[in-house]
């Protein structure tokens, strides 16, 4: 305890700081006595100016998909979840499907039913899960 006081009213009775910058691209701050701060300026790695573009990873790679989801998707064999969300979510929109008096439930046509395994009513929050059984590995 005595320790952190001492720390503390050495670092609250310094009035100023001088400030020494260095030949690398590192500069120091010398408080007071041996006490010493170090940052470092830059980066470890230089910028390159042409972009690579990695290979999409998780929900973002297009993935397999079931029999059933390919008649729903119109005949697409791969696409990533995201994209057969966002076909779903444009289906529903479009056909108005969403419940008037709660829109967290979605009323569910024939070709909705196909996909969600024949349920009449599906929550906007069960559809990821719903549709993970069509993605095959």
């Amino acid at each position: 305890m005595a320790v952190s006081l001492g720390l503390f009213s050495a670092f609250s009775t310094v009035q100023t700081a001088l400030f020494l910058k260095s030949s690398s691209s590192s500069s120091s701050v010398r408080l007071a006595g041996n006490l010493r701060v170090v940052t470092f300026a830059g980066s470890a790695k230089p910028a390159t100016t042409e972009s690579k573009k990695r290979e999409p990873r998780g929900i973002m790679k297009p993935g397999r998909v079931s029999p059933e989801m390919q008649a729903f998707l119109g005949g697409l064999p791969e696409i990533p979840r995201t994209q057969a969300l966002k076909f779903i979510w444009a289906h529903i929109k479009q056909h108005n499907l969403q419940d008037p008096e709660d829109k967290k439930v979605i009323i569910c046509d024939d070709k909705l039913k196909k996909i969600f395994g024949g349920r009449d009513r599906v929550g906007f929050l069960e559809i990821a899960g719903l549709i993970s059984p069509h993605f095959l590995k």
